[in-house]
């Protein structure tokens, strides 16, 4: 049974990128060893968006951005955009070292609570979802 999501970044510059998640960022992590370390992420959600190109990205969300954008500034975080809004969120940027730039936001969508991943039902004859499926 899948329990989680593991995310990579791939880049020449590893240990100053694991430094900054460390440091700026905050996330508890455990070394694995020749100081590869895993960060534990407390939450986690997954979206599929629709693109001409494939691809994949990594951002982070939080509950107050102004206050997490204050937080991070004085940590030495660079952002590299304003606060936007969005029909989905309010959406920032900032840099990370290696010049990845990653999203910041806070959603505007409930986030569900925490629970194990179950098996979907099949869907009707009528081709609607099971009422466990729909939310």
């Amino acid at each position: 049974m899948i329990k989680g999501m593991h995310g990579l970044f791939y880049t020449p510059k590893a240990e100053e990128v694991r430094a900054f998640i460390r440091d700026k960022l905050g996330f508890a992590h455990t070394d694995t060893g020749e100081g590869y370390l895993v960060f534990d992420i407390p939450e986690a959600d997954l979206g599929v968006h629709p693109s001409d190109k494939v691809f994949h990205s990594i951002s982070f969300y939080c509950d107050d951005i102004h206050k997490t954008v204050e937080d991070l500034r004085s940590r030495g975080v660079e952002f590299s955009s304003g606060i936007t809004e969005e029909e989905w969120g309010s959406l920032t940027h900032f840099r990370m070292p290696g010049n990845m730039e990653v999203e910041l936001y806070q959603p505007k969508y409930t986030k569900l609570p925490h629970r194990k991943a179950s098996k979907p039902r099949a869907t009707r004859r009528t081709g609607r979802k099971s009422r466990r499926m729909k939310r």
